[in-house]
């Protein structure tokens, strides 16, 4: 098994979970997005409506934000083509990258067979990478957020998701380097209380963002369940998948070396 392996699989499973994920986003959260933005164009929440009014010398023009077929990209081509589009290459990324990861920490995590090592990196990625920063900084729909923050709000959760990132690498070494000395148990019982530690300095740290204003919390609510959802769907998925795969091509390869073995001994 190489590298190479590694990544084919890491591809096709990225593949078949951004699928999956669209589905899932298409059915479950576009229509709260659609929501969101019926109530930011009939102005009901408000100061959310992103409509900016410019003084010129010859009178003034009013420029309104728009999600409708009119707009730049049509809202059926964004919830269709489009986010199938980004599904698919948000998939293959993540399977590129977990599959590297993974045949990098082959043999380096204590008698893990290639399967669990996938299936170790999936659920840490998640964790990391998604569930964390996202219990810190929720998605949000299209009506909530003022445009002059949202740098700020950018960079604070990509700030937030290098530290958790960080902060998994550091308590998994912590959690290899101590398994000899007090076990697995205790390895990683000091491993996971050491990234909550992290986890909530950091996010006592970092800043709060609420630019909710009167948005109403239900449509808030299902929105957000939606994104959790669509997130765990892509990471399950390509964690099961990848799993499945290299567990198969481990199985092959051993077989055919046992077989080599034998013709070998004869």
């Amino acid at each position: 098994m190489n590298a190479r392996a590694f990544l084919v699989r890491g591809l096709i499973a990225g593949l078949i979970a951004g699928l999956a994920t669209f589905f899932v986003a298409h059915q479950v959260g576009e229509p709260h997005v659609d929501t969101a933005i019926a109530l930011e164009e009939a102005g009901e929440p408000a100061a959310v409506v992103e409509e900016h009014t410019h003084s010129h010398d010859d009178g003034e023009e009013a420029h309104t934000h728009s999600h409708g077929e009119d707009a730049e990209v049509s809202r059926s081509t964004q919830r269709t083509w489009g986010l199938l589009t980004g599904s698919l290459a948000v998939g293959l990324a993540l399977g590129g990258l977990v599959a590297l990861v993974s045949a990098g920490l082959v043999g380096r995590i204590g008698r893990f067979l290639p399967g669990q090592t996938v299936a170790l990196v999936s659920l840490l990625g998640f964790v990391s990478f998604a569930l964390v920063p996202f219990l810190k900084y929720p998605s949000t729909p299209p009506a909530v957020g003022s445009g002059d923050t949202i740098g700020d709000r950018t960079a604070l959760y990509f700030g937030f998701v290098a530290v958790s990132l960080i902060a998994a690498v550091a308590a998994t070494y912590v959690a290899l380097r101590l398994r000899d000395r007090i076990g697995t148990y205790g390895g990683t019982v000091v491993g996971v209380a050491g990234y909550l530690v992290v986890m909530v300095v950091a996010g006592q740290v970092f800043g709060t963002v609420n630019e909710i204003g009167d948005f109403p919390a239900d449509v808030l609510w299902y929105f957000r369940r939606a994104s959790l959802i669509t997130l765990a769907t892509m990471w399950g998925v390509l964690g099961v998948v990848l799993t499945g795969l290299v567990a198969h091509l481990y199985r092959q390869d051993t077989a055919e070396a046992e077989r080599r073995a034998l013709a070998a001994s004869l």
